[in-house]
């Protein structure tokens, strides 16, 4: 299974893809300009793409500023961690803060709350 990468790094790179996916859409709407209506619905649609990269951003910004930093134990960088477990965002080590998962293999599952964990 591969590995998807740390959290705030994909949700940033899905706002990412909102803007460029708005702006494509958008330019759509100017190559069918000679249909009105047609335009304005590729318009409104790129509009509303964008601000909701501008809102994920935003959410992310703010997750980002409670985020626990640590220290990578494999390239010793300062990483920035969502959850119980979470890989570094520059080599994708898996990471957890949690010391009864040490030495488990990597699975995001660990993050749902749940009243018993049965692994």
């Amino acid at each position: 299974m591969k590995k998807r990468g740390n959290k705030i790094n994909r949700a940033r790179n899905i706002a990412l893809l909102l803007i460029f996916g708005g702006i494509g859409v958008m330019y759509l709407g100017l190559l069918a300009k000679s249909i009105t209506w047609l335009m304005i619905i590729f318009m409104l649609l790129g509009f509303i793409m964008v601000l909701a990269s501008s809102a994920l951003y935003f959410i992310v910004g703010l997750a980002s500023t409670k985020a626990i930093i640590v220290t990578c134990p494999n390239c010793e960088k300062e990483t920035k961690m969502l959850g119980r477990v979470d890989l570094c965002m520059h080599c994708d080590e898996p990471l957890t803060i949690d010391q009864s998962l040490e030495g488990k293999e990597f699975d995001e599952k660990y993050n749902k709350h749940q009243s018993q964990q049965t692994d």
